[in-house]
């Protein structure tokens, strides 16, 4: 069976379906990646086992509004699918997931399946009419060519029916995230002193950097041995934030940036509390490392956040683009110091028994008709 997964970004292949790559290959299934950008080495084919043949590129733009360029993406799909001939194909994020599912059905792919991991761009703050109503168009004609749609959480799955940009007879199934690797992702204790919050991710306005760096300013005030911790990159997305306001927060060291790093175990460790202050997700993949190490979460009451908070018990939720609800919620870890500990062990608890990537996987292989239990078993546990 030969599967090919489609990404538009691809620095996300190995950390965010690495384990469904293994687990995939495992099952007997011959995979190949298709992503722009994507070059074959030990950061991505060496840590995946797989070998240069099997990693394609493709000319996806993804913040590109041109609608040639995206045309022009569309017949490259199709080109690489007429070629390689695949039995499944798997696209996620919008813009692979439109124009793959498109060039899937229009290469006769057998078995066409599609991952939203989120809204998108375009259905997310304070966007035109007109740009929702063409993406809208985009994902009913592709999502008509497909045969089953996964989704990451059950707010994005209502709002897409609701939305009428999934059709009624296309069957759709909510996993868990992405999972995480709770055999990788390990409890790791607290670090002693003064409380240490961190965030990780792209530098987006809508991941809510901003609400993290105005809640920091304020609590730095009054608690200056607390610390704020950053770490992502700057983006070409249109919501991204600029170098100049980067270093407003960090010139005064009210947050301290890491930059961006290819491992952020270390940096989870070396915290106190998780923060994502997003204003909406798929399943955040980070808030799922964070708690599978132990670490309280404090995240917003959005669709893809709300689901990995049990709000007082691993964490607290607050308010979308609110920054006191925010700062309310970290002055509770820094006025009671054992919460954390508490909390951080209920996160690791929850990250064990409904976000570990190997059942999140077998919901999706099983979905999909691939799902081998011998082989899996196997896997999993010898």
């Amino acid at each position: 069976m030969k599967v090919l997964i489609l990404a538009g970004f691809a620095d996300s292949i190995a950390a965010f379906r690495g384990a469904l790559i293994r687990d995939l290959t495992d099952a007997g299934c011959e995979v190949h990646i298709a992503a722009p950008e994507l070059k074959w080495g030990l950061d991505i084919g060496g840590a995946l086992g797989l070998s240069r043949d099997r990693f394609h590129d493709i000319p996806i733009k993804r913040t590109d509004t041109d609608p040639l360029t995206d045309l022009s993406a569309m017949i490259a799909l199709w080109r690489l699918m007429r070629k390689l001939r695949p039995d499944v194909t798997l696209p996620y994020t919008a813009k692979p997931v439109i124009y793959g599912s498109l060039a899937a059905w229009l290469a006769r792919v057998p078995r066409r399946f599609a991952l939203v991991t989120g809204l998108g761009y375009a259905f997310t703050g304070d966007r035109t009419g007109s740009i929702r109503r063409i993406v809208g168009t985009l994902y009913r004609l592709a999502f008509s060519r497909v045969h089953k749609v996964f989704f990451q959480n059950p707010d994005d799955e209502r709002e897409f029916r609701e939305m009428g940009l999934l059709p009624a007879n296309i069957p759709s199934v909510v996993v868990n995230g992405s999972g995480v690797d709770v055999a990788s992702y390990t409890f790791r204790a607290l670090p002693d002193g003064a409380p240490v919050f961190l965030l990780i991710g792209r530098l987006l306005g809508d991941k809510g950097i901003r609400e993290y760096a105005e809640a920091a300013r304020r609590i730095k005030a009054h608690h200056p041995r607390v610390s704020f911790r950053l770490v992502g990159w700057l983006d070409t997305n249109p919501d991204a934030i600029a170098q100049a306001e980067l270093n407003t927060w960090t010139a005064g060291g009210t947050v301290q940036f890491l930059g961006r790093l290819s491992d952020v175990r270390p940096a989870i460790a070396d915290s106190t509390v998780y923060v994502l202050p997003s204003y909406r997700e798929g399943t955040p993949r980070t808030v799922l490392e964070a708690m599978a190490m132990g670490r309280p979460i404090i995240t917003t009451d959005a669709p893809g956040c709300r689901e990995t908070v049990v709000d007082g018990e691993n964490g607290f939720l607050v308010p979308v683009r609110s920054v006191d609800p925010l700062v309310t919620a970290m002055l509770r870890f820094i006025d009671n110091p054992e919460l954390a500990a508490r909390m951080g062990a209920r996160s690791r608890q929850m990250a064990e028994d409904k976000y570990d990537v190997h059942k999140v996987n077998e919901v999706m292989l099983r979905e999909m008709g691939l799902f081998d239990q011998e082989i899996l078993k196997v896997t999993q546990h010898g």
